[in-house]
């Protein structure tokens, strides 16, 4: 009686302690939707840069996770990679693993560019050529590696393996792309033995998700061929929709938009909305709502905002003159709203806050708040970041802090309070 009636004197306080927003555990943070619930206001002039660390070649972005940042880069000079942890707060460095790897060079970079995914206090990273690795997230310690290139065969892509590490429970699913093995689940449990192997599709750059719950649970991926969707427990195809590149370079996430349509896009085939419908004692089938061939997201993820609006960055595979555009979106019919153009050259990151602003990182160093309206362009703060351009890896947001890595270095920001 005693202990209750102290639980209930302290409940008053207990409230009034604000909830820290959570960390940003992997590619695309927590919900791998490119969201977070944190609040952002504007600021004015150039935000405060906490710190900022060397470090090596790579497109892959940075997490945050139990106050550390993690980052997977090429070790400079050496044909092998390595993930680095720091302490979120001062930059400090805490643990650095490396491990060998095949040789790789492309002409947009050598290092890795799958963003690590963390759980269960384990860290999962998937590099340019196709090694999978699990790392103790506080001690650095290798726990496992598996070469999916040398095991299945996999054909080279043109820029390296680029599959963010989907982990679902005792599942890690990595976009391979091997015959007999374009999507395969490994175990987080033993020592990434597979656990199931789908499909023949050639290898796309894209990462998987994570579409319904329960019984209606299902993994998402863009392969080389076009959307999928699996059985998370023994693999099996669900649906298919075709959607393929003409310079195989899918490299978007899938995202779910308006509460139940599935958004592809790539390059060079523009943007497709799915419709999924099942009845009952028939298979799924996947439905064409809409396509628009002009809106060809290169390798930004789109973001919606509310139920009636995406917004998405489009870009062209070309060294000529790249530009990419900012548009809004109709969800329900693929109409473009308004069109912000030059807003980078082949890229720009979205992250949409907590209160439905969004924060833009461009590839030429410049983040931006804006906020979403479907009638215009709406800016309301600007910042130069980084020091260099190709910012192609997306920003982190945990606890009024941007981690961001261009080519050269790891920087934190300050985001007003």
């Amino acid at each position: 009686m005693l202990r209750l009636l102290r639980i209930f004197l302290l409940l008053p306080l207990l409230l009034a302690v604000p909830v820290l927003a959570g960390d940003w555990p992997g590619w695309l943070g927590p919900k791998r939707d490119g969201s977070s619930t944190e609040k952002v206001k504007a600021w004015k002039g150039d935000l405060k840069v906490v710190w900022r660390k060397d470090v090596g070649p790579g497109h892959s972005s940075p997490i945050v996770a139990d106050g550390r940042v993690f980052l997977h880069t090429r070790v400079p000079g050496k044909e092998a990679e390595q993930v680095i942890a720091y302490e979120a707060d001062t930059g400090k460095q805490i643990w650095q693993t490396d491990y060998p790897r095949a040789a790789f060079w492309s002409f947009f970079g050598t290092g890795p560019q799958g963003t690590p995914t963390i759980s269960g206090g384990k860290l999962y990273s998937f590099g340019a050529t196709g090694v999978l690795a699990c790392f103790d997230t506080k001690s650095g310690k290798l726990d496992w590696t598996v070469d999916t290139k040398k095991q299945f065969k996999s054909p080279a892509l043109k820029f390296g393996a680029a599959s963010s590490p989907l982990v679902d429970g005792d599942r890690v699913v990595v976009n391979v792309g091997a015959k007999g093995a374009s999507v395969v689940a490994f175990s987080t449990k033993e020592k990434g033995k597979v656990l199931w192997k789908s499909l023949d599709d050639p290898p796309s750059y894209s990462s998987g998700i994570v579409r319904g719950r329960g019984k209606e649970k299902e993994y998402v991926f863009l392969t080389q061929k076009g959307l999928r969707g699996f059985s998370p427990e023994d693999g099996k195809k669900l649906w298919d929709f075709p959607l393929e590149d003409e310079l195989n370079e899918s490299s978007t996430t899938p995202v779910v938009a308006g509460g139940d349509l599935l958004i592809g896009s790539s390059v060079s085939y523009g943007s497709v909305a799915v419709k999924l419908e099942k009845k009952k004692g028939e298979e799924v089938k996947a439905t064409r709502v809409w396509k628009e061939p002009k809106l060809t997201c290169y390798f930004s993820t789109p973001v919606p905002v509310g139920k009636k609006h995406l917004y998405m960055i489009t870009g062209r595979a070309t060294i000529l003159n790249p530009i990419s555009s900012l548009h809004c979106v109709e969800v329900e019919t693929g109409k473009v709203l308004w069109t912000k153009s030059k807003v980078g050259k082949y890229h720009a990151a979205l992250l949409k806050t907590g209160d439905d602003k969004l924060l833009m990182l461009t590839d030429l160093g410049e983040l931006k708040l804006l906020q979403p309206n479907e009638k215009e362009y709406k800016e309301l703060a600007s910042s130069k970041v980084g020091k260099g351009e190709q910012i192609w890896a997306h920003p982190a947001l945990s606890e009024g802090k941007l981690y961001l890595r261009d080519e050269k270095e790891l920087i934190c920001l300050q985001l007003p309070e």
